[in-house]
């Protein structure tokens, strides 16, 4: 065999796997069927402004070994997510914290958010959540529900929320504190220079192929190496024997503005279901702060759609309800029986990822 490793995704699982391999002296080849490397994280340069083609991407851990990994490559800034949903004209902080139960119902103190969520819930008392609106309203009441959370939901599941699953939502970020910090994590950030930057150092000195489709040659690149490290959709690895697994997609409509400052922030989530849209991102703001945002006189925004994934469009997310995870058991039992492929990543183990565990993942892996 020309090589240790056969790794099909040139995405975050492929990328560092393929880095941790080569340390270890193995060798290895990357293939992508994108003309990029990088997979969901590639950036396009636009106006000197890093896009995130495929979404945004705030990287964010507690483990500081994940943090110090990723710093190693390329560093980190300190981007922190702090976004904002627009409803019917007004502004709401996200996650919900004082600042948002202050706009949503005039309370200034803990105490008094908490007496008003209290009597917001009290409508599903004694009741268990047969769907995600009553179990949204369970935690939250329907205030917030009907103005920051519906609308969104509907939009980014194409479903109304009394269709989908309760677990979808089960748990919701709830904050007494005046806090717009997203995440909880003790670490956040965005590589300087872009995502590109941190694929680029993890794959460096690495052979890689790019405009490479896996399923076209199979049988010459399944030759080539002991062992495969497969990063893509677990069901056309196996071809779709049992059936395909469903997903929702995302549809971005990217623009170019000539103003220097758009929205103010990297990103406003658009909770009114008459706006057809879920969020546009701002990508100048993740990497320009406060002090320099005015240096570039122009923008770039993306709008995203959400939609139903279909044959050629990229897929997003998976769709966990009964049906699929029945389907995604019976391609699992085939993968545990193979003794020379690796499944890995969001695609071949049909599940979301953030960016961190996949990475914490791999370590563990090599370990």
């Amino acid at each position: 065999m020309k090589y240790d490793y056969l790794i099909v995704g040139a995405g975050l699982y492929g990328s560092v796997f393929a880095y941790c391999a080569t340390k270890h002296g193995k060798r290895c080849l990357v293939i992508d069927k994108r003309a990029h490397l990088g997979g969901n994280l590639y950036c396009d340069n636009i106006e000197n402004i890093n896009v995130h083609k495929y979404g945004p991407h705030i990287f964010h851990t507690s483990n500081k070994e994940v943090w110090n990994f990723v710093n190693s490559i390329v560093e980190f800034n300190r981007f922190t997510e702090s976004p904002v949903a627009f409803y019917k004209g007004k502004a709401y902080n996200l996650p919900f914290n004082m600042n948002t139960f202050s706009q949503m119902w005039g309370v200034l103190t803990p105490e008094d958010a908490q007496i008003k969520i209290a009597e917001q819930r009290k409508e599903m008392e004694g009741k268990t959540p047969t769907n995600l609106e009553e179990q949204a309203i369970s935690l939250v009441g329907r205030d917030i529900y009907e103005k920051l959370i519906k609308g969104y939901t509907e939009k980014q599941w194409g479903r109304k929320c009394t269709e989908l699953p309760p677990f979808i939502i089960k748990r919701l970020p709830v904050r007494f504190v005046y806090d717009n910090n997203y995440f909880n994590d003790s670490y956040q950030g965005v590589p300087i220079g872009g995502y590109n930057k941190l694929i680029e150092g993890l794959l460096k000195g690495i052979e890689t192929r790019t405009s490479t489709d896996f399923f076209v040659n199979r049988k010459e690149f399944e030759n080539l190496a002991d062992t495969i490290v497969f990063t893509g959709k677990i069901d056309e690895f196996y071809d779709y024997q049992f059936g395909k697994l469903e997903y929702r997609t995302v549809r971005f409509e990217h623009e170019i503005l000539n103003t220097a400052n758009y929205q103010g922030l990297a990103q406003i989530n658009y909770t009114d279901a008459a706006i057809p849209y879920t969020r546009i991102i701002e990508h100048k703001h993740f990497e320009s702060f406060a002090a320099d945002v005015e240096n570039n006189p122009k923008t770039v925004i993306s709008r995203e759609y959400s939609v139903e994934w279909e044959e050629g469009m990229e897929p997003y997310y998976p769709i966990n309800d009964d049906k699929n995870q029945e389907l995604l058991e019976k391609y699992m039992k085939l993968a545990k029986e193979e003794s020379n492929v690796i499944f890995g990543g969001r695609l071949a183990e049909y599940k979301y990822y953030d960016m961190a565990p996949i990475v914490e993942k791999v370590l563990k892996l090599w370990k």
